[in-house]
């Protein structure tokens, strides 16, 4: 589906974010530029997922379980435990994140929940807007797994 494994994207891109992040976070403080940055991340992985979406020619659950497998996961980056649910579900548990390792590495595992975490949702309904996503816990934010919920929102 893509080349480049996601989570070297991810390294690239932090080193340029956080860079960008701390100089305005100078000129109009931390939370702002924080704020400013995650938004921007968030539209960009909506994006992404309307792209995913029209490159799969379909984006349903199971093809969303495709990209979790084959893109998000690629290469180990996900350790996953998929949990049984009805077809208008998908729902999974991360027990090992490389992401948040990545962040580790790079000193910037505070920054990990705005550069990575947080497109998670937004991906999710750009594929299709019909899908909800929730999530209560994150290993980046100290938890000992994340916890992916995502259903579709019956049509009116």
């Amino acid at each position: 589906m893509r080349s480049i494994p996601l989570i070297a994207q991810r390294e690239i891109e932090a080193n340029i974010a956080v860079a960008l992040i701390n100089r305005y976070a100078a000129a109009m403080g931390r939370p702002q530029a924080i704020a400013i940055a995650r938004e921007t991340i968030q539209d960009l992985a909506e994006s992404a997922g309307r792209q995913m979406a029209i490159t799969m020619g379909s984006h349903s659950l199971a093809d969303l379980t495709q990209v979790v497998r084959e893109v998000w996961a690629r290469e180990g980056a996900l350790e996953i435990l998929f949990i049984d649910t009805p077809r208008d579900r998908l729902a999974f548990d991360v027990h090992r994140c490389r992401y948040a390792e990545l962040y580790d590495r790079l000193g910037l595992r505070d920054m990990g929940i705005h550069l990575s975490c947080c497109r998670d949702a937004a991906f999710a309904r750009g594929f299709n807007p019909a899908i909800q996503m929730e999530r209560t816990q994150t290993i980046m934010e100290g938890a000992p797994s994340c916890d992916f919920r995502f259903s579709l929102t019956p049509a009116p």
